[in-house]
């Protein structure tokens, strides 16, 4: 939020991909009397959202996709790991840099490919890979290309320290309301059950300290 500047052009403040909004207060209090758009795929998130955002007359949710925004239609967007979740990220990015008006300014932090070694993530996911093909990654080669056109201030690492209670505290909230919930739900339980086994045997003991860095983009149109 704070690599948005004050000084944007008209118009209102795309969050694609907004889930429950949990930016949101900062984002107001960031840019106070500014229009601000939520944007998510499940009603069931565009509904806490909406419930958050409720008595801000200046902030309305929509239930929809968030991976094509109407060229010319932002002042600025602001994703907080969203764009990997999408099917298509680079595809996405292209369409969110095409919405903003001249002078707008765009933010994008999303979970990479390659997050840290041997902490959480990786561990789950080295875990993950001997049951499930890992997904394509190739759209990550396209993100910067996706920008052509406007003016790229920030590419680099977000990392902050992460701490986890235990590592089965983790990975029961990675798999019931986390990423995985939708493959804990394909594959059932037993499926789970045999990956927290392997991932807990992984796993230090006690409380779990670690910190993955993320990937951050700037552009502006």
């Amino acid at each position: 939020m704070r690599a948005l500047p004050q000084a944007l052009p008209e118009g209102p403040v795309f969050v694609p991909c907004c889930g429950t909004f949990p930016e949101l207060d900062v984002l107001t209090g960031h840019l106070p009397g500014r229009e601000i758009v939520g944007i998510d795929l499940s009603a069931g998130m565009a509904a806490r959202a909406r419930n958050r955002a409720s008595g801000n007359a200046l902030v309305r949710v929509v239930e929809g996709d968030a991976s094509e925004l109407d060229p010319g239609s932002a002042a600025a967007i602001v994703s907080v790991f969203g764009l990997q979740q999408l099917p298509e990220p680079d595809a996405a990015l292209r369409s969110w840099c095409g919405a903003l008006r001249p002078g707008g300014v765009l933010s994008v932090v999303y979970w990479p490919h390659s997050t840290e070694p041997g902490g959480a993530f990786t561990v789950l996911s080295d875990v993950l890979r001997k049951h499930v093909p890992a997904g394509d990654r190739s759209w990550e080669e396209r993100l910067v290309p996706a920008l052509d056109g406007a003016t790229i201030d920030r590419d680099q690492p977000l990392s902050f320290p992460m701490t986890h209670p235990d590592a089965d505290t983790f990975f029961t909230a990675h798999t019931r309301s986390g990423p995985m919930r939708p493959l804990a739900d394909a594959r059932g339980e037993e499926f789970i059950a045999v990956l927290r086994e392997e991932f807990l045997r992984r796993a230090p003991e006690g409380e779990w300290r670690h910190r993955p860095s993320a990937r951050h983009i700037v552009a502006r149109a």
